[in-house]
């Protein structure tokens, strides 16, 4: 195995499991402010309450959480334990669309490498964040454990962050309404008709709605329709489903992957409290590497209007 360490941030969402398993070694902590008004600096393994604890505390209207980027001290710390042991490092920090962690550690970096000479540490911005983020840095280990470098580890991901996909249905409209994203109106009528928004990400690293399914079974229909059209070599891959408070919708949309792709491996996990601050209980998503993003995003949309089309017909 090539010889530098692989770290992100807690927006990964990758479990002490995986980060063992994938042998990433650290990982960098944001700030999560709590509804009583304190903050901490979050962890990836749930040592303040459940996932579904988490969770269900957001029904109440009052309850919302909030993140910020990594402090600069933090990063400082988490890089300067592995620089001073010799170490160089790749690290993999969530999208620049929602934080300035890519910039201050792009600083961090800079800074160390003039403190600590002859080492490397490279930044890249993965425009993607929780278990695409996450996707990214399994990439990045295996393309290490295939004896690349860190150069070429680092060109590699850059090349290809924009072909990772997120698809499948959101189903907590009050929560969207509550963080001020849809009205009030739309929360209520479309939660009683059972609207399920889904998206991609686009070139910008944020996820965009790209179409609406009315109940789980169009929505997860759509979304392994979307995957058809866009993956490549399924069976080669590892695919995450990630859920938000939604583990039973997970399993069948990963058994069902694994019954139409048939991938390498498919692998079901929790979002983790930072991103989840934002995103919220009721989603649950696959994320695998397809054809790259378009840059307007106009191939992605005409896709799903197919897809949508051909349902409708089939009704």
């Amino acid at each position: 195995m090539s010889n530098f360490t692989i770290i992100s941030d807690t927006s990964c969402d990758l479990t002490a499991e995986l980060r063992k398993r994938f042998d990433v070694a650290d990982y960098a902590r944001g700030v999560i402010y709590y509804p009583d008004g304190h903050d901490e600096l979050g962890t990836l393994d749930w040592e303040q309450m459940t996932p579904e604890e988490y969770y269900n505390s957001m029904k109440s209207k009052k309850t919302l959480y909030k993140t910020a980027a990594v402090p600069v001290g933090e990063l400082t710390e988490v890089f300067e334990r592995h620089v001073s042991k010799g170490e160089d490092i790749l690290y993999i920090t969530l999208s620049s669309a929602l934080s300035s962690t890519y910039s201050e550690a792009c600083t961090v970096a800079e800074n160390l490498m003039k403190k600590y000479e002859g080492r490397k540490i490279l930044c890249i911005d993965s425009k993607r964040y929780s278990t695409s983020q996450g996707l990214i840095v399994v990439m990045a280990s295996m393309k290490r454990a295939e004896g690349a470098t860190l150069e070429e580890t680092f060109e590699y991901i850059e090349n290809a962050k924009h072909t990772v996909h997120q698809m499948g249905p959101m189903d907590d409209l009050f929560f969207l309404c509550k963080t001020g994203r849809i009205s009030n109106f739309k929360a209520f009528f479309g939660s009683l008709v059972g609207v399920n928004p889904l998206a991609d990400f686009n070139r910008a690293g944020l996820s965009e709605v790209i179409t609406k399914a009315k109940g789980k079974s169009a929505a997860f229909e759509l979304t392994l329709g979307y995957i058809e059209k866009t993956i490549v070599n399924p069976e080669e891959q590892i695919i995450f489903v990630a859920h938000s408070n939604r583990e039973k919708y997970a399993l069948q949309l990963a058994d069902k992957i694994r019954e139409k792709f048939n991938p390498k491996e498919v692998i079901v996990n929790p979002v983790g409290m930072s991103c989840g601050a934002s995103i919220g209980p009721g989603l649950c998503a696959a994320f695998y590497q397809g054809a790259p993003i378009s840059e307007d995003y106009s191939k992605e949309k005409a896709i799903m209007a197919e897809l949508q089309e051909t349902l409708k017909n089939t009704k």
